[in-house]
């Protein structure tokens, strides 16, 4: 296998603006109020007067061994060799809805051409190792791109603070 590329959401920069998810749908053509291919979560924790809320901007995570690709009967999703990046055949889904079920996070999404999801925008024109308009469009710089390796050197020394932080919760990495 060649390069993996996937994303990361600094879950410290990341305010729930939810310009990741627009920029998605504005470049890929997606009505509103139709599927979502970038979602903005939000996890709360404490009680009041302490409470925290965390947000994340997640898609699809572009897994090492994707769970959706081993159950498609259609063939319709593969994860492509050069760089790890899983997209959809549209014109072979038949909207089973396997790949739903199969994604532990719930991403495959459908309208009336069949499943959805990210493909980090080589559906529109970005080739692999450019900026997916998504995280170009985050104002905060909470969203990242890049191979595997990419992100671990440019986010690890703050991962590995995180980590050993006494006070520190769990933060959510999308790869």
């Amino acid at each position: 296998m060649g390069k993996q590329y996937g994303f990361y959401c600094d879950t410290e920069r990341c305010i729930k603006c939810w310009a990741c998810e627009i920029a998605c749908k504005q470049w890929n053509g997606i009505k509103a109020g139709g599927i979502a291919r970038r979602k903005v979560h939000e996890a709360v924790e404490g009680t009041f007067p302490d409470v925290k809320r965390t947000f994340v901007s997640m898609s699809c995570m572009h897994c090492q061994e994707p769970a959706c690709v081993a159950v498609c009967p259609a063939g319709a999703i593969t994860k492509r060799e050069e760089d790890g990046i899983v997209v959809v055949d549209k014109e072979k889904c038949i909207g089973c809805h396997y790949c739903f079920f199969a994604c532990p996070f719930g991403v495959p999404q459908y309208d009336e051409n069949g499943m959805d999801k990210c493909d980090c925008c080589i559906g529109n024109g970005v080739t692999p190792g450019d900026t997916p308009h998504c995280v170009a469009t985050c104002p905060t710089q909470a969203l990242h791109f890049g191979t595997m390796e990419e992100l671990a050197e440019k986010l690890g020394d703050k991962k590995v603070k995180q980590m050993v932080s006494s006070d520190s919760k769990p933060s959510f990495i999308a790869s």
